[in-house]
């Protein structure tokens, strides 16, 4: 069957809250956003993740076994203004099942829970190479903020 047609027959997400024995799952995505962890280290840092009350990660799975999309959120409280914001550190759906509408539930739902939080904004930063996603954003309704400065903190 072609790659087209079996992309138009998958059944909607359900999305969840994910669960350690995601780990794996959560691994193989990671590798197609470049990102080559072993299913040990997804394992080690979904035991992190899960254990910090400001963190949310979430999974959109089908078929009740087949987890094919996942975001990362964390809520930061600010001193200075009445609402926090919430920071999506990952977001990736299967690249058999992108354009599918997957993305932006998982999307939808860190709206939500960020909202939940008390947050009133959400920001995420994405590489310039991920063009595709800049568009994905962009429909979302997010905005570019052209300032990100990074420090490293190794060596």
């Amino acid at each position: 069957m072609p790659k087209a047609q079996f992309a138009s027959s998958i059944p909607p997400a359900l999305i969840r809250r994910a669960r350690l024995s995601d780990a794996t799952h959560i691994g193989r995505l990671l590798h197609q956003l470049g990102y080559p962890v072993s299913a040990r280290f997804a394992h080690r840092k979904l035991t992190v993740l899960l254990n910090d009350e400001k963190e949310d990660l979430l999974v959109a799975e089908r078929d009740d076994t087949r987890v094919i999309g996942f975001l990362a959120m964390h809520c930061i409280p600010q001193i200075g203004v009445e609402g926090g914001f919430a920071r999506i550190s990952y977001l990736c759906v299967d690249k058999e099942t992108r354009l599918k509408g997957v993305g932006k539930k998982l999307e939808r739902e860190a709206c939500r829970l960020a909202a939940e939080r008390g947050c009133d904004r959400i920001e995420l930063h994405c590489h310039a190479r991920r063009t595709e996603a800049h568009g994905f954003y962009a429909r979302q309704g997010y905005t570019e903020s052209p300032k990100y400065f990074v420090k490293s903190l190794r060596g």
